[in-house]
């Protein structure tokens, strides 16, 4: 909230900065064109508001839109009304005042008339029209593209969340098939097993409900989710995970990676019967990240559902580094014949999403 009113109060004095030199340059000083501008920024403050937390909430949220163009045609007679009143009492006889002293034979045909006659004059009126619009729409303008913004953000939040909430069953699903083939075999590695699930499911539920956690952490439960797979696999599987890089403070959005993992163990080791390998090579260098992933494959993989399968997890991946890093990312595949391999780069610093969840405000 104090953002969002320092954030106004700058707006407010810059247009008045912008007002007094405009107004100022053909007057014998800027602080002339400065009282006239603050006798006439109620108008404009007046009318910006009026429309932007009154007419707007109340019709253009709402889908009223007649209501909200009646309203808006009413506050805009209204002000100009207003902003030319406040010319002719005040604004339009100080001037006079100075410009007197400094030419005494100065005449002024605007200050002509009455009241009435001066306030009907349709040359003014129009001129209050276009004076008092023009504040009026910079703003409003700048009010429609924080909307759009925000409304941007939501949306790929939304998206976001139904991305991550994919991750959470696709993973269950797979892991708990381990374990399912381990107890029909009776294996004394099932608790192993249950006891890894446990601790990976506990950050799944309690830590990645916010945007980004530390890299290190996503590193532990990715290094949990092998050490899962190695009981299963035993010497039959030959596996290699390095880490190379200061990994302690850098912030990632969580479970980016793990899916690249699954899917290496579930369509590269889990249908061959042979002595299988994986390899896994994570390097950060300040905010650079590079994430390999290679993986041997069975000699023919069969039926449709399996591969339709196989490409969850890296469409997955592929839609939040879009959403996430639009610009700051490359996604390589390469399919052979004997191998799987997966290269990630990614730029850290150019994270969309903030490392703190924010509510946005309808300023």
């Amino acid at each position: 909230m104090n953002k969002r009113v320092l954030i106004h109060i700058a707006f407010w004095l810059l247009v008045v900065t912008v007002l007094t030199i405009f107004y100022g340059t053909g007057l014998p000083d800027y602080g002339i064109g400065f009282n006239i501008i603050m006798m006439l920024i109620p108008v404009h403050i007046g009318y910006f508001y009026t429309v932007a937390y009154g007419i707007l909430p109340r019709f253009l949220y709402r889908g009223k839109y007649i209501k909200l163009l009646l309203s808006v045609l009413g506050c805009t007679l209204f002000f100009a009304a207003a902003y030319r009143i406040i010319e002719i009492c005040f604004a339009d006889p100080y001037l006079y005042h100075i410009l007197i002293k400094e030419n005494p034979a100065f005449k002024w045909k605007k200050l002509n008339g009455t009241f009435w006659q001066q306030f009907t004059n349709p040359i003014y009126i129009v001129n209050a029209l276009e004076q008092s619009n023009f504040v009026f729409l910079v703003a409003i303008s700048l009010k429609f593209i924080k909307m759009w913004i925000e409304k941007r953000q939501l949306t790929v939040q939304a998206e976001l969340s139904a991305l991550k909430s994919q991750i959470h069953p696709h993973f269950l699903f797979n892991t708990l098939n381990n374990l399912y083939a381990l107890t029909l075999q009776q294996s004394p590695q099932s608790p192993a097993i249950v006891l890894g699930l446990s601790d990976i499911l506990r950050y799944m539920l309690y830590e990645c409900s916010t945007d980004n956690v530390l890299l290190r952490r996503d590193i532990e439960i990715m290094q949990h989710y092998v050490a899962l797979e190695r009981l299963r696999y035993e010497d039959r599987l030959d596996l290699n995970f390095s880490i190379a890089g200061d990994v302690n403070m850098q912030r990632i959005p969580p479970l980016l990676m793990l899916p690249l993992i699954e899917n290496a163990f579930k369509h590269g080791t889990s249908e061959a019967i042979d002595e299988v390998w994986i390899n896994i090579d994570l390097f950060l260098k300040k905010n650079k990240l590079k994430f390999k992933i290679s993986n041997s494959k069975p000699p023919e993989e069969t039926g449709k559902l399996k591969k339709s399968a196989g490409q969850i997890g890296l469409n997955n991946v592929k839609k939040r580094l879009e959403l996430l890093f639009p610009s700051a990312h490359q996604l390589q595949v390469f399919n052979t014949e004997d191998m799987f391999v997966v290269i990630l780069d990614i730029d850290l610093k150019q994270n969309l999403v903030p490392h703190e969840n924010k509510n946005l405000d309808r300023g």
